[in-house]
């Protein structure tokens, strides 16, 4: 077990790889081998059910790896001694879901693939035999989506891979709907939902990792956004199953999930979105922030939006560097790209079914 101080965090958004990182993975010899990422604070017993589950893994990974971002319940003591092949990283204070992410992924050294795991999240005994069998079937693939189920309501789906839309707004495709209605052919979406996503070790780094300003939410549909810019693939594995409680510790459309939420959209767009693309939806993202702002004001919520969206603000300048460096370094044509987002005010309408 790893107790580290705040010195020894990473120091923010980066894209300089670790020395135990090519550049190009596609080229070369490559390590083998999954390394499963736990982010965890205060999740109470959730943790242990996780990882009982991730010990009936039909594969099991090299290294499983939690990082403890502070946590108070109590919880963790009592895991130490029956889970000792476990790697215990306890931070002295909570850095958020995308740095400690990004911790965890720079200690994986001599693995091809880093399986992201959230505690509230409990895969099904194939699950990571599943996702790597996905990630060999697509050489140019980076990332791999599991499909969610909710782990209060099985026969309902938490969702199928993220969807964007070109004004700004993101979901999970087939959320809240039955699980017979919802996709079950693999296939390309936009980005994976990093409740339980894999991810290429090196096309990870080589986008930059998470955004630690982001601190959480919306960090994984970013990450999907740098990703697709720099050429990669995103695939869909339907038989990748997690049943997934879903905002067990923050709390679904709690204030801190809506302030975090609202404010990182505005910067996923702002950074990433090519520039033939952003003078031409620029309109309808601004259009979705105020009428964000109106629909929560009429829902006695407004302080929550006015406050994330004037912290966006704020933060512009230090997301325009960042657009600046993210820009320069892209793969693929604005049109590309298009093609992979949702567009329409039907698609925002129907956003469940993605």
């Amino acid at each position: 077990m790893t107790a580290l101080p705040e010195r020894a965090l990473l120091a923010g958004y980066s894209m300089v790889l670790p020395s135990d990182v090519k550049p190009d993975w596609r080229t070369g010899e490559m390590p083998t081998g999954v390394a499963v990422i736990i982010v965890n604070f205060n999740s109470g017993t959730l943790l242990g059910e996780c990882l009982r589950h991730l010990q009936a893994q039909s594969r099991i990974p090299e290294r499983i790896i939690v990082v403890d971002n502070a946590s108070e319940d109590g919880a963790i003591e009592p895991l130490l001694l029956v889970y000792p092949e476990v790697e215990w990283i306890r931070l002295q204070r909570n850095v958020g879901f995308a740095a400690a992410n990004n911790l965890a992924a720079r200690q994986a050294v001599g693995v091809e693939w880093l399986a992201l795991l959230n505690p509230d999240a409990f895969p099904e005994p194939d699950w990571l035999e599943c996702l790597l069998r996905a990630a060999r079937l697509d050489s140019g693939c980076a990332s791999i989506g599991s499909r969610l189920l909710d782990a209060q309501e099985p026969d309902r789906l938490d969702g199928t891979g993220d969807t964007y839309h070109v004004c700004g707004l993101a979901w999970r495709r087939d959320h809240g709907r039955w699980v017979a209605q919802g996709t079950t052919v693999a296939g390309e979406i936009f980005a994976p939902c990093a409740a339980a996503a894999l991810y290429r070790r090196t096309a990870f780094f080589d986008a930059g990792g998470f955004d630690e300003d982001y601190f959480c939410y919306f960090e994984d549909v970013d990450l999907g956004f740098r990703l697709r810019l720099l050429g990669y693939r995103c695939q869909y594995a339907p038989d990748a199953v997690v049943r997934h409680v879903g905002s067990a510790i923050t709390g679904r459309r709690s204030p801190f999930s809506l302030y975090h939420g609202h404010r990182n959209l505005v910067w996923t767009w702002c950074k990433n979105m090519p520039g033939p693309l952003f003078w031409l939806y620029l309109p309808q993202h601004v259009l979705l922030n105020l009428g964000s702002m109106l629909w929560y004001a009429l829902r006695g919520r407004g302080w929550i939006l006015l406050q994330a969206k004037w912290d966006a603000l704020r933060g512009l300048p230090r997301c325009w560097r960042q657009r600046r460096a993210i820009q320069a370094r892209r793969r693929v044509s604005a049109w590309q790209l298009r093609r992979m987002m949702s567009r329409g005010m039907g698609a925002l309408y129907r956003r469940g079914g993605g």
